[in-house]
């Protein structure tokens, strides 16, 4: 297995670790949507930048999921389709975490950041196999 494949799936573990973080709060009594929301965002973060190490792409230092996938569409111009799901993901990276600075999402917006989430990995998963498998 090649550094950049195992560094991937490092990478693919963290965003396992939002999504788990993400589905443990939505199964709670007391739902702290803020956090979903953030946590889906980091996570699909994590899964663009698997891809990018995984294909051998210096990935961008930044929270913006839109610029993460301009690099992404120089190899695969079929995460065009992507762009819905991390147009509505990318606010959740920063402006949530201070007062004042964001709406507090609601319990439809952490079920369609956990939905898109999930939707992304499943594009990895369909687009990058290889760092999914042992």
């Amino acid at each position: 297995m090649s550094e950049e494949i195992e560094i991937a799936r490092q990478w693919l573990d963290k965003a396992d670790n939002d999504l788990l973080n993400a589905d443990n709060n939505l199964s709670s009594s007391r739902i702290p949507y803020d956090t979903v929301c953030l946590h889906c965002q980091q996570a699909v973060e994590k899964m663009l930048k698997a891809f990018l190490v995984a294909n051998r792409i210096a990935y961008p230092i930044s929270h913006d999921l839109l610029l993460i996938l301009e690099s992404i569409l120089i190899v695969e111009p079929q995460a065009e389709k992507l762009r819905d799901f991390l147009v509505l993901l990318n606010p959740y990276a920063v402006e949530i975490r201070y007062p004042d600075e964001y709406n507090m999402p609601s319990d439809k917006d952490a079920a369609e950041a956990r939905n898109a989430a999930g939707k992304i990995r499943n594009w990895l998963k369909n687009t990058c196999p290889i760092i999914f498998s042992e």
